[in-house]
């Protein structure tokens, strides 16, 4: 049986309360990402609904005592129960709660995985190659090149601007892209599978937070930066390699992004034996 030891990085972004989460068990961990809903609404103690989202969906999955998949249905119902309780107008896209996932839960021999959104799964081999266990569907990226566009023209107040665009992205939820946010949809846009644990080193999971920042939104991930240098100096080093690229870009303009500093969320298992 493989022994598998976990390390975590959890840090919050340039907003008033980190809305990522996550959670390790026995064998089993989780990585969440709240999206705000864009009505602005807070709840007790000022929480948004892309935080209660993601924390609902973190606690659903810390039990660990169902199938996978079962667990995925029963936090999408939850959070479901939540928005209801509290009187969001489910009608509105743009205001549902919600949250993207990533849970790896290790067996004997093999791993397994549930996924939506843009939480992702990433395995490194011992001899360093890597391979993403799910798809990037990158659905911010038209809004991403309408952002680097307006900051070339120097556009001030970039966001606020793009509103309405941003709005028409959230309304595609669990239509061309998945979350959890209460919808029935949501289940048709898991990810879920499962592989042999040999030869594997590490997995990662981590919210989109830890991506490396890149000019071209429209170009592919560096995942190989952020493997070589997660295989240098751990989740940490990749943080910091992330960071000091958004500090010396705080207006958003290099690097099109919607935060100077997004949340993270990322665990890592590393195979001992």
């Amino acid at each position: 049986m493989a022994e598998c030891k976990f390390h975590w990085l959890h840090k919050q972004g340039s907003g008033r309360l980190n809305e990522d989460a996550y959670f390790l068990g026995p064998r089993i961990c989780g990585v969440f990402d709240g999206a705000t809903a864009l009505n602005g609404d807070r709840y007790e103690n000022g929480k948004t609904g892309g935080y209660l989202a993601a924390q609902l969906a973190c606690d659903v999955f810390r039990t660990n005592n169902a199938p996978l998949l079962k667990l995925t249905d029963q936090a999408n119902r939850e959070i479901l129960q939540a928005m209801q309780d509290k009187g969001v107008d489910l009608a509105r896209k743009e205001d549902l709660w919600s949250t993207s996932f990533a849970v790896v839960r290790v067996g004997t021999d093999s791993f397994e995985w549930v996924q939506s959104g843009d939480s992702l799964i990433l395995a490194i081999d011992h001899d360093h190659s890597y391979r993403v266990l799910v798809p990037d569907h990158a659905h911010d990226t038209e809004t991403l090149c309408m952002w680097r566009d307006m900051a070339a023209r120097g556009t001030p107040r970039i966001f606020e601007t793009l509103k309405e665009q941003i709005i028409a992205v959230r309304r595609q939820m669990n239509v061309t892209y998945g979350v959890l946010n209460g919808e029935p949809q949501a289940l048709d846009f898991i990810s879920r599978g499962r592989a042999n644990l040999r030869g594997i080193k590490h997995i990662l999971l981590f919210t989109d937070g830890l991506f490396i920042p890149k000019e071209d939104p429209t170009a592919d991930h560096r995942f190989d930066i952020l493997v070589q240098r997660y295989l240098d100096g751990g989740l940490d080093a990749v943080y910091r390699h992330v960071h000091k690229l958004q500090a010396a870009d705080p207006l958003c303009h290099k690097y099109p992004r919607f935060k100077p500093h997004d949340d993270i969320a990322a665990v890592a298992i590393s195979m001992t034996a």
